[in-house]
């Protein structure tokens, strides 16, 4: 039997995941840019503020793994924010940051 996931679900699920530096979701963020299901497959398209960060693939772990749980075929596609998400995605690191 074919499980199907929704889109809610797993929106709800990568919300409850935060950055492990900064005190927000990757979704508050603006990381989780795009979600895509159809039937059981679901793509996600995560947003970094540069290229090259250097916990880019805990990230992609990070939603990938919760949402396989789901019961889902998982694809994690990167892209760079825009200028303009990088300056909101600055802010919000700046005042909720806690460390590694």
């Amino acid at each position: 039997m074919t499980t199907y996931i929704s889109e809610d679900e797993v929106r709800k699920t990568l919300e409850q995941i935060k950055h492990p530096a900064i005190d927000l979701s990757l979704i508050e963020l603006g990381i989780v840019k795009e979600i895509s299901v159809i039937g059981n497959s679901v793509t996600i398209t995560l947003a970094f503020p540069s290229a090259g960060i250097p916990i880019e693939s805990r990230l992609i772990n990070s939603v990938r793994e919760p949402v396989e749980k789901l019961g889902a075929e998982v694809e994690v596609k990167t892209t760079l924010m825009n200028p303009n998400e990088v300056q909101e995605f600055l802010a919000m690191e700046q005042s909720a940051w806690k460390g590694l």
